[in-house]
């Protein structure tokens, strides 16, 4: 590929590239200069130890003009020659006036706030709560859209692992966890695929094939700068993130502008697993003549042992013996799990700037995410003509239930990798052209999906009751304990799954901002074109044997230890011997049968070209700023899905079937910002947004499973559409000169063709026998909203006396009400909750920082969530519990660059809960336990 040639040269043969590119854009910009009258001011704003500050607001005096420092806190205005006075006004800084006399050739400047910088070389900065605070209110108070910063100092301040985990943190964001540890999130109450995420600005494919939304347990949060969240959507974003668009920004080796190197390492204990470590550190520098080049490498690793507890129940409604009905169980599954993940990243950069007006940069980043996972389970199996008199909803007994235990070993690897090539200029006249070439590679394999399973010829008559503790209910076989007897056990079978999906996106974009006077304001027009392509592939192979001659040679016995598999107070026996049972999987799988046709039409391919353009003007009138324009998208998709038919005469018939698409939407958008004062903002936004469908739900492909008499099949839908949103955004902040703010903001979605995935039961006539089956396919609802109210609140109490000066708080809640309407009635309902809302989402955290001591108590809480809709019975719709978290962080800065400190996660041991309808019906109850880390931090 033409990127990987262009990886290979120097920056400096890159820069010729783009100096020559930046040659034909000048002439677009000399098409207005002679409407631009000035010359560009290019600054520099730094702390008094010469860091940057980012967000810092510079103004003209008497003009109004203005402009906001980006993350090296560089800024550009275009002003007359002549004398000239910026006013600098940065939150937790006094503010400054800077006089200046613009010249012919431009000007080049250094702006200090909060005192006189000294050589760079010789400044250590400690990061405090109070500095990414300051980092983050500024970028937000200063933004055009709403928008959430978070910095490195402030996710440093919390015991987040990874991305998913930090952004809860962020007003109006939810987490959804798998085994305790946060992997997607859900903005503003809308489902994860409504957030488009990005890296450096380029996007994430997703690595799950069955969403489009992005793992963000595979990406490490030590590699992060900072992360921004834009609850509003401006014309030069991409419009596919209903919800908000997260940029992942990495470090770059101008932040500093000289040697840094940090680091951090520590191990922690695992209430339930064991030791963990993590360490982290970053290396970057400036060099050459003039310090004109810059390199960065960022190092991440962290490795985790698990053990979580876990059972499942599994529910449906049966005729009692006495005529009537009750909830029953149909199955119940007790999982004793030893489960490491492995976290590894590393991203770098080199960057060239040869002057303030051109810069060149190739930056790449790769995160590796692996769940190797043993999992020993019992199996109760319970079947309704065996239902005893008696029954309830609650407490039931059946005669001749299915005992079975069973080994799984699976591994799971995600991996992400982005590789960026770009450059930025800016000409005389102020006008800025800027490119750049991506490729995202996102990868999932599951290299290992291998199952044994033993059945109990013993089939013994079980009770359960869930009257008490419906968490963890009574069983009496645990009393009993005919699971126990292993000379009871025979082989049943082996089942192997392997997978692997990939998404490829190479993706190229350029953009033109060009200053103007028109009517007599100052106008500066934007236009961009993008094109991306991204292509997918997902190959699935399934293997299974019954026989007796693919058997283990040992007996079930002989291949357990004599450790105990437990599950809260639950029992389960010895544990299975893993290094035994993978290798038998080892000897055995060559000669288990293919099973066909699952391992075909579970296969597809697809791919999605998108063509964007967009223009943009942003104007300033008086204390207003307004920014309007229009984006408009044209998507191509194309997939295809292997088929699998038999006919009347019993042929089997393999065939392919292709979906081909062209659409094109519009995106206008009006934003406004107004100061009220300094201190006072209020907001408003009119935008359209899009989500487009997962790559598995719109190729045509049916899948079916089948376990005994248990059919299910999910069905894709080609006819799916994407979901548009109409949005309104209002808000009001208030900043405090001491690090603080107090916002309320309001907004409302208006969904077309919002999309959710039907689970329903029909009948199926399979040679003349008539089976119960399971269907699940994606479709269309016409209409759906999302309604909801962000509350903030964070300060910190400066004022106080003494040592209580150092007290602080954060605090937001959100309140979200959102609905969708179906076509058609299911279950006597045409009304339905958003899957993967809370109505409710609360974040509170006090916070002390005095004399090097820093220490934060955070408690983070959601309400309940729909997560699946049935569509026979509202019953049976599935339900995540809300669960709440308590955290605590401290740490001790010695002054000298060494820094101590200690997290304290999941202090509440709080569980994860699925229920069915109602709580007392819990389908999945997972508990995962506390985990406190020692560390240790260095900068020099």
């Amino acid at each position: 590929m033409k990127l990987h040639l262009l990886a290979g040269v120097s920056l400096a043969s890159v820069a010729v590239v783009f100096a020559s590119g930046a040659a034909r854009a000048e002439a677009t910009a000399a098409a207005v200069s002679a409407a631009i009258a000035g010359e560009v001011v290019h600054g520099r704003v730094v702390n008094g130890a010469g860091e940057p500050l980012p967000g810092a607001e510079v103004r003209v005096r008497g003009s109004g003009q203005r402009a906001v420092t980006d993350t090296q806190g560089e800024f550009n205005l275009v002003l007359p020659t002549g004398q000239a006075v910026l006013d600098v006004n940065y939150i937790g800084l006094p503010s400054t006036s800077q006089p200046l006399t613009v010249a012919a050739g431009g000007v080049d400047l250094s702006i200090v706030l909060g005192g006189t910088a000294t050589d760079l070389a010789d400044v250590v900065v400690t990061g405090l709560i109070s500095d990414g605070v300051a980092r983050s209110l500024n970028q937000q108070k200063n933004a055009d859209g709403t928008l959430n910063v978070l910095s490195a100092d402030a996710i440093g301040r919390y015991p987040d692992p990874n991305v998913a985990e930090s952004l809860q943190r962020v007003p109006g964001i939810a987490i959804q966890r798998d085994q305790g540890e946060g992997r997607y999130i859900n903005v503003r109450g809308a489902p994860s695929a409504f957030t488009a995420v990005s890296v450096d600005g380029v996007q994430v494919p997703a690595v799950d094939p069955g969403t489009r939304a992005v793992d963000l347990d595979t990406l490490p949060s030590d590699i992060v700068s900072n992360v921004e969240v834009s609850k509003t959507l401006l014309p030069s974003q991409d419009a596919d993130s209903i919800a908000g668009a997260v940029n992942i920004k990495t470090r770059s080796p101008f932040d500093r502008r000289r040697l840094v190197l940090n680091g951090y390492g520590g191990g922690s204990y695992n209430d339930y697993g064991g030791s963990d470590v993590r360490a982290g550190a970053t290396v970057s520098n400036v060099f050459g003549p003039n310090e004109i080049f810059g390199a960065l490498v960022s190092l991440s690793y962290s490795q985790t042992n698990r053990r979580p507890e876990n059972v499942e129940s599994g529910w449906t409604k049966m005729e009692t013996p006495e005529g009537g009905e009750v909830f029953a169980l149909e199955e119940s599954l007790f999982k004793d799990y030893d489960t490491e993940r492995t976290r590894q990243a590393v991203t770098g950069a080199l960057e060239y700037r040869p002057s303030d007006n051109f810069r060149a940069w190739l930056r790449g980043s790769f995160a590796q995410f692996e769940d190797d996972e043993y999992r020993n389970q019992l199996l109760l199996t319970y079947d309704e003509d065996n239902l005893q008199p008696g029954a309830t909803d609650s407490a039931a007994e059946f005669s001749e239930v299915t005992v079975e235990r069973q080994l799984r070993h699976r591994t799971q690897k995600n991996e992400i990798t982005i590789l960026s090539l770009g450059g930025e200029r800016t000409f005389g006249n102020g006008a800025v052209w800027d490119a750049n070439l991506s490729w995202a590679d996102s990868e999932q394999t599951y290299p290992n999906r291998n199952e044994l399973l033993f059945r109990s010829e013993l089939e013994p008559t079980v009770s359960y009751d869930f009257s008490g503790d419906h968490y963890e209910p009574t069983y009496s076989i645990f009393e009993t304990g005919e699971h126990l007897d292993a000379s009871e056990y025979a082989f049943r079978e082996n089942v192997y799954r392997s997978n692997t999906t990939q998404q490829e996106d190479v993706a190229f974009q350029t953009n033109v901002e060009l200053p103007s006077n028109f009517g007599g304001r100052d106008v500066t027009w934007k236009f961009g074109a993008k094109y991306r392509t991204r292509d997918v592939t997902a190959d699935e192979e399934r293997f299974r044997s019954r026989a007796s001659a693919d058997a283990p040679s040992q007996t079930f016995a002989d291949l357990l230890t004599d450790s105990p598999s437990r599950n809260y107070g639950y029992f389960l026996g010895d544990k299975f011997d893993s290094g035994l049972v993978d290798d038998y999987f080892a000897s055995h799988r060559a000669t288990s049968g293919r099973r066909m046709p699952d391992s075909v039409v579970a296969d597809y391919e697809a791919q999605e070209d998108i063509l964007a353009g967009y223009g943009q003007a942003r104007l300033d009138i008086g204390a207003t700023n307004v920014v309007l324009g229009l984006r408009v998208e044209q998507t191509k998709f194309e997939g295809s899905a292997p088929t699998y038919t038999v006919t009347e005469d019993g042929d089997e018939i393999y065939s392919t079937a292709s979906v081909d698409r062209d659409q094109t939407d519009f995106f206008p958008s009006l934003t406004v910002r107004h100061s009220f004062s300094d201190n006072l903002i209020g907001r408003f936004a009119l935008t359209r947004s899009i989500s487009r469908p997962e790559f598995s739900q719109i190729v045509p492909r049916r899948i079916e499973e089948t376990d005994g008499t248990d059919i299910s099949y999910e069905i894709g839908n080609p006819d799916l559409e994407p979901t548009l949103s109409n949005n309104v955004d209002l808000g009001l902040e208030y900043y405090f000169a001491s690090l603080g703010v107090v916002s309320a903001n309001a907004f409302y979605k208006d969904l077309t063709d919002y999309r959710y995935v039907l689970t329903y039961e029909d009948e199926l006539n399979i040679g003349g026998t008539i089976f119960d089956a399971e269907f699940e396919t994606p479709i269309n609802a016409p209409d759906g909203h999302i309604a909801g109210l962000e509350l903030n609140w964070q300060q910190k109490f400066g004022f106080l006396p003494g040592l209580l000066s150092g007290l602080g708080v954060f605090a937001n809640y959100t309140w979200t009400d959102a609905e969708i309407t179906t076509a058609q009635p299911y279950g006597g309902r045409t009304d339905f909750a958003l899957p993967g809302q809370s109505d409710n989402n609360y974040n509170v955290a006090v916070f002390y920082e005095k004399a090097g001591v820093s220490a934060r108590l955070s408690y983070t809480k959601r309400s309940d969530y729909l997560e699946e809709i049935n569509a026979d019975d509202p019953d049976f719709d599935l339900y995540v519990e809300g669960r709440e978290q308590l955290d605590f962080t401290a740490s001790y800065d010695f002054g000298n660059g060494v820094e101590v400190f200690t997290e304290a996660k999941n202090l509440t041991n709080s569980a994860g809960t699925r229920y069915y309808g109602s709580r007392e019906r819990t389908y999945e109850y997972e508990k995962f336990g506390y985990n406190v880390f020692f560390g240790v931090r260095f900068k020099l």
